[in-house]
């Protein structure tokens, strides 16, 4: 199986490429292509001729894309329909990975993949809106949302908060925000096992289990060993840019049909402040 992955020096991206194995896998950064160049795209995927191209390529700083609307649109769904138009050129099948932004958060229970999409951010809306360009060019595409991305080698809320704990002693934390972090290790090997299996349609992949935002940095500061306190204050006390959903918990029972299960986030972070470590 050959595959084409924009989006490679990401977060998420570079550990694709490192674990997926037995596959002849191409990787692309931002400085190999721009995919709003629609043309660049259809060049490259014409020549390499991918059976999956997976877009992790994005513009992911969420309060950021409210000051730069034109680009959120622009990188988030306009460049990944551009992409989805090559793959349709070519007969590739084509992987995206989405936002639990893309729900309100007024939910009190796992929001499932038919559930109404009101992002309430311009991050969200970009992210709502690729999903249905997407579907419209492509109907066998396969949509997957996560939520609250952690990884080695980049920008997360793990490393953020290790670095200021490291010269703070007590960091606040916003507490009324719910969701499931989730490791680029365990999402990348869900993702290939998704191509794999041919997957279509919207999934919702995340580690299982759910907490705040304050519970993950606590949980991260005893993970770690340290001593810094952390105190918990409301999203109205930090006062962002960008609306953020309340709860964004997504359920993972679109995975079942595929036989995936999800690694809690607990085993997750465990792991990720192992390899931090090492």
């Amino acid at each position: 199986m050959r595959v084409t992955v924009f989006g490679a020096s990401g977060l998420l991206g570079k550990v694709l490429i490192r674990d997926w194995s037995q596959d002849e896998v191409a990787g692309l950064s931002s400085g190999d292509v721009d995919i709003r160049d629609a043309d660049k795209v259809s060049q490259i995927v014409g020549r390499t001729r991918p059976d999956w191209i997976v877009v992790t390529a994005a513009y992911t700083d969420v309060d950021g894309c409210e000051t730069n609307k034109d680009m959120a649109f622009s990188v988030n769904r306009d460049a990944v329909v551009n992409v989805a138009e090559a793959a349709k050129q070519v007969g590739a099948r084509l992987l995206f990975l989405s936002s639990d932004y893309v729900f309100d958060g007024k939910k009190a229970s796992p929001y499932e993949t038919g559930d109404a999409r009101n992002p309430q951010s311009i991050y969200g809306c970009s992210k709502a809106e690729a999903e249905v360009r997407l579907l419209n060019v492509l109907p066998e595409v396969c949509i997957v949302r996560t939520s609250w991305l952690f990884g080695v080698g980049g920008k997360c809320f793990p490393d953020t908060i290790l670095k200021l704990a490291a010269s703070r002693p007590a960091l606040d934390v916003v507490e009324d925000q719910r969701g499931s972090p989730t490791y680029t290790v365990d999402l990348a090997t869900a993702i290939i096992q998704l191509c794999r299996k041919g997957a279509q349609g919207i999934l919702h992949v995340t580690n299982s289990g759910d907490c705040t935002w304050f519970e993950f940095a606590r949980a991260i500061i005893k993970g770690a060993g340290l001593d810094t306190e952390v105190r918990p204050v409301s999203t109205q006390q930090m006062s962002r840019p960008a609306q953020r959903p309340a709860y964004s918990v997504l359920s993972g029972r679109s995975l079942l049909p595929y036989g995936i299960a999800m690694p809690s986030w607990q085993d997750a972070l465990q792991r990720y402040l192992h390899e931090r470590k090492s």
